[in-house]
């Protein structure tokens, strides 16, 4: 069998980080004989600088033939002057439509080795683990009408936030399975007191539940949520919610962890290739002195031989190499730590790779 990987590498430190998840995806095969063959192609400024375009369709073509693909970052203070049609995050957007990609997964773990690193205190947020599944292909994001115009002689903006109930059924099922394979705990966090679609997710996610006796479904609206994940995020296991509820609330649980660099992500579709992709921006300021953490982005390779290719095998495989390189003590300057041992990119990920090898 062989896997065929589009890598996206993308701006600022995208492909330092991209390097090491193939690095560990090389040495992964190695160990349990998978084969795995990398194309690259250009997203986000880069691609802009040779096509005129974030987004070439090349690009694109090639995402869709691929069984998965692995996306680094996008973006540089270089492009912020750049008409919005034309920056490097538009290509994000423009990815996520092209392969349907209506379902993120974001985990926020702490571990045990850093919790002095969270902001809360380490009884609070000791043993959080949390899965946020996000609509990504709808809502505000993507509803027309939209745009700014003049009224009532003066400047206009406006957004439509909408969802059908097939996009909402079918990312409920998403989040039930995975609460199935979890703690049987499912959140779905919405704004039904005030807004009609809201109603509609609330409606549909209560109905979609009787298919899932077995799974503890809770509702909550999304400004109680953000104060929940901050006051107790332990009481979460799985948090279900739309498309911009979604963007803010991973992000705020993101922090959680200690850093950006340690979270990954994973985008799925229902009818072709996932994308995963570390949370972490594309950090500009940092590329090319190989200090930037690549846990976030071998912890999505992790995810994409769960969700892609089915090999939970491999998978445990990464995810307790990587627990064993912070528990023996090497960190990244990101997470470095009084007493331990202070690495670069690519030592770090020299080292998990070589705990994956010896792993029995």
């Amino acid at each position: 069998m062989t896997y065929n990987i589009a890598v996206l590498a993308g701006d600022g430190t995208g492909k330092e980080v991209t390097d090491e998840a193939v690095k560990i995806l090389k040495a992964a095969g190695e160990k349990y004989s998978v084969a795995f063959d990398f194309a690259p192609a250009l997203i986000g400024g880069c691609a802009y600088d040779e096509y005129k375009t974030p987004l070439p369709e090349t690009t694109v073509e090639l995402a869709k033939k691929s069984d998965a693909i692995l996306l680094g970052a996008v973006g540089d203070w270089k492009y912020d002057t750049l008409p919005p049609d034309v920056r490097p995050e538009k290509a994000l957007l423009g990815i996520r439509k092209a392969l349907n990609l209506f379902a993120n997964l974001r985990p926020a773990s702490v571990y045990p080795e850093l919790t002095h690193l969270s902001p809360l205190k380490e009884e609070i947020v000791s043993g959080t683990d949390i899965m946020i599944i996000r609509e990504l292909t709808g809502d505000v994001y993507f509803g027309t009408p939209k745009g700014i115009e003049i009224k009532n002689n003066e400047k206009f903006g406006f957004n439509n936030m909408c969802y059908y109930e097939s996009e909402i059924s079918r990312i409920a099922h998403i989040a039930f399975k995975t609460a199935m394979q979890r703690n049987k705990k499912l959140c779905s966090v919405d704004k039904a007191n005030v807004l009609d679609v809201s109603r509609l997710w609330r409606e549909t996610v209560s109905n979609i539940a009787k298919e899932y006796p077995q799974v503890e479904l809770t509702h909550m609206y999304v400004d109680n949520a953000a104060m929940q994940i901050i006051k107790n995020p332990k009481q979460f296991d799985v948090i279900l919610t739309g498309n911009i509820f979604g963007d803010i609330l991973s992000d705020e649980a993101s922090v959680l962890a200690g850093s950006l660099g340690l979270l990954p992500s994973a985008s799925l579709s229902d009818n072709g290739p996932a994308l995963y992709e570390p949370i972490h921006g594309s950090a500009p300021d940092l590329k090319g002195k190989n200090i930037v953490n690549p846990i976030a982005a071998i912890l999505s390779t992790a995810m994409m031989l769960k969700y892609s290719f089915k090999r939970d095998d491999i998978y445990n495989c990464i995810v307790n190499a990587v627990r064993k390189t912070l528990k023996d003590g090497y960190r990244t300057k990101d997470i470095e730590q009084s007493g331990m041992r202070t690495i670069s990119t690519s030592n770090m990920g020299d080292i998990i790779k070589d705990n994956i090898l010896s792993s029995q």
